[in-house]
């Protein structure tokens, strides 16, 4: 296969999925795992999963029990794997942010609120071994929530829920922008399906 001749794959197109939430669930236990999902089989020889490095756009507000950022590289190592003989695939967060605004003293009989704002932003590049680019996609979420403020256990709560919600927001965009903009550099994961049995055919005497 002459994937690595091919010129960069167009332009991947920049989806945002938007929603707003007045309930959050409660919080749910254990670290988030994608291993149970098929993985992404891809035309690579290896994946380079990126460290996020600190700055504006990788942050996260506390309390929060969940690292966008970590989340999102546990994603691409739990989805991607590379089935090719050359090239590199390089994973890159380029937006983790979990911030909190807008706190209000509430009245009587409520309590304050605060709202949060989630976004995610991430991009997979495919490259040969000599660095050229043959193509790429990016794959963006956005979330909003208001909340009560309450105590630091359900401001730890509510951040645990939003960032959930948006990951898992982002682990089906991204298997989307992945399968539409790198459609080339799949590898079939699926097996063949086994040939329908003939349908046997009886003459019936003719009443």
């Amino acid at each position: 296969m002459e994937f690595g001749r091919r010129p960069a794959l167009g332009l991947a197109f920049l989806a945002t999925a938007c929603a707003t939430r007045e309930s959050v669930a409660p919080v749910q236990s254990g670290p988030l795992s994608y291993r149970h999902l098929t993985p992404i089989r891809l035309d690579v020889a290896s994946i380079e999963v990126v460290p996020a490095t600190g700055g504006l756009q990788i942050s996260a507000a506390p309390p929060t029990p969940i690292i966008p950022a970590q989340a999102m590289l546990t994603m691409a190592e739990d989805r991607l794997s590379a089935s090719g003989r050359d090239g590199v695939g390089r994973f890159m967060v380029q937006t983790a942010l979990l911030t909190r605004s807008g706190s209000s003293a509430g009245g009587i009989f409520s309590g304050g609120t605060e709202r949060l704002d989630c976004v995610l932003r991430c991009r997979l590049e495919l490259r040969t071994a000599e660095g050229e680019l043959r193509g790429f996609a990016e794959a963006e979420v956005r979330r909003t929530a208001n909340q009560p403020a309450g105590d630091e256990s359900a401001r730890l709560r509510n951040a645990d829920a939003i960032i959930r919600q948006s990951m898992e927001d982002l682990n089906v965009e991204f298997e989307f922008q992945v399968r539409r903009n790198l459609r080339a550099a799949l590898m079939d994961t699926d097996r063949a399906a086994p040939a329908a049995a003939p349908v046997e055919q009886e003459t019936l005497p003719r009443s």
